[in-house]
């Protein structure tokens, strides 16, 4: 299959959807690709219960409401998705334009790539048998609570997103039991407490031994053992959240050419790489003065379209004039 747009973005996180719809007001024809089967990168991954106070003109949004609110923003311009893919190679075409190979021989041309990749591409950190089970009752993240009404769920972890999910899930589900192989959590000692005061039934120092499914191979239960492995639990559940957290890292975009510091990829004034016409923005990006937040990877990323702009089309300037002028 080949795809054939104006600009190719690598990340599907905050700074990559607002560049989506920034290259969309452009006139640009915009594909976004993602190593997770969900836009909204490291919030919707580790986060999306959790309130943002630093994005301007809101007070405070909950992580996912500001990425359906991204998602919905980048949907005027009907950008195309390309979820859990990962890019492979880079090669420069004979007429300039790049052309980008990803993991499962997916190929796509763009006249400019825009790299907003975060802290890279994300693997979650996953469970014995997940991979017999997954989009069949295990899952690594949770971006809509109610497709898990009713049930009963399992959550695995100690950290911020685990006990999260605990809290977020219990009015929801049926019952909500997290398991930690650990008798100390990661998560902030306030949201910890609020779980152990709540239905949520918590359970340390276990972990899962096995899934079992039933006769269509979706989850219905779970096999738990004491850490030293001394005692099993069998709990019937229909869902598991293996909240364990992700490895991130570059991967093959290491191999591109582009100059790197510290797994970052350095840019100048122009969110520009050292490779012409790829251009990077976001968490992923360094430069003298770089400040890692949401808010300024909106401004990188409509730094890096108009940038981009007559590198896609010479005819076109730098400045968009403002969208306000737009009828």
């Amino acid at each position: 299959m080949t795809v054939d747009v104006d600009l190719l973005i690598i990340g599907a996180g905050p700074t990559g959807l607002f560049a989506a719809y920034y290259a969309g007001f452009r006139g640009f024809r915009t594909a976004i690709l993602d190593s997770l089967p969900e836009p909204g990168g490291q919030i919707t991954a580790m986060y999306p219960e959790k309130l943002i106070f630093d994005v301007a003109g809101f007070p405070s949004v909950k992580g996912q409401t500001l990425v359906d609110d991204l998602v919905a923003q980048a949907g005027q311009f009907d950008p195309t998705y390309l979820l859990e893919e990962r890019a492979e190679e880079l090669e420069r075409l004979d007429d300039g334009s790049l052309r980008i190979r990803t993991y499962k021989e997916l190929e796509v041309r763009a006249k400019a790539v825009l790299i907003t990749g975060g802290i890279g591409t994300f693997s979650p950190r996953s469970l014995p048998g997940a991979d017999l089970f997954e989009h069949k009752g295990l899952r690594y993240f949770v971006p809509k609570l109610d497709e898990l009404a009713g049930h009963d769920t399992l959550i695995v972890g100690g950290g911020d997103s685990a006990v999260d999910w605990a809290l977020s899930l219990e009015p929801v589900c049926k019952s909500v039991t997290l398991i930690h192989r650990r008798d100390r959590f990661r998560a902030h000692e306030h949201s910890v407490n609020r779980m152990l005061a709540s239905s949520v039934t918590v359970m340390t120092p276990y972990e899962v031994a096995e899934i079992h499914g039933d006769d269509d191979g979706n989850v219905a239960g779970v096999t738990i053992e004491d850490k030293a492995g001394d005692v099993q639990q069998k709990l019937e559940v229909q869902s598991v959240v293996a909240a364990l957290g992700f490895h991130a890292d570059l991967g093959p975009i290491e191999k591109w050419g582009l100059d790197l510091s510290k797994r970052h990829i350095l840019v100048d004034t122009t969110m520009a790489t050292n490779v012409p016409g790829v251009f990077a923005a976001g968490d992923i990006v360094e430069y003298t003065g770089k400040v890692r937040l949401i808010a300024v990877g909106f401004g990188e990323a409509a730094t890096a379209v108009n940038n981009a702009a007559p590198v896609i089309d010479p005819s076109l300037k730098l400045f968009p004039g403002h969208s306000s002028d737009v009828g």
